[in-house]
């Protein structure tokens, strides 16, 4: 999955202009979004459901943004936030950040996940029967 970090002034107003942004756009919504917040800017990290969408809806709009792969873990009863934290663990992946997904596909909790080595974190939770999902998996 693609997650874009928009860069934002650190201002009151900007993230709901950045909202409404995508709740316009026809062809893309947001299904997660993160702030991480210093004394002059913000960083908005979003997951849309359609990556191309956003990145045009993104430059149309002149918002300067990055671009930063990761991975989307369906959680259930016996696939924990504790297992995957320790199969990861196991494998001496740390994980950079975290957050959840507003939309749940399938009524469970999901969230987006960076770590050290993607396509290793992603081998390891398949292999342990996590469910990865991908930009078609989202509403």
């Amino acid at each position: 999955m693609r997650q874009f970090g928009v860069f934002l002034e650190n201002r009151v107003g900007k993230l709901f202009e950045l909202v409404r942004i995508f709740d316009d756009a026809p062809d893309v919504h947001l299904c997660a979004f993160s702030v991480v917040e210093a004394s002059d800017h913000a960083v908005v990290r979003v997951i849309p459901n359609n990556a191309d969408a956003a990145r045009q809806l993104l430059r149309h709009e002149g918002l300067p943004f990055s671009e930063f792969d990761l991975l989307i873990v369906e959680l259930a009863d016996d696939h924990t936030l504790t297992s995957m934290c320790l199969y990861l663990l196991g494998a001496e992946l740390s994980i950079r950040f975290a957050y959840p997904l507003m939309l749940r596909p399938n009524s469970r909790p999901t969230i987006a996940l960076a770590v050290d080595d993607q396509t290793l974190a992603g081998q390891i939770l398949r292999k342990k029967n996590f469910r990865l999902l991908g930009e078609g998996d989202l509403p």
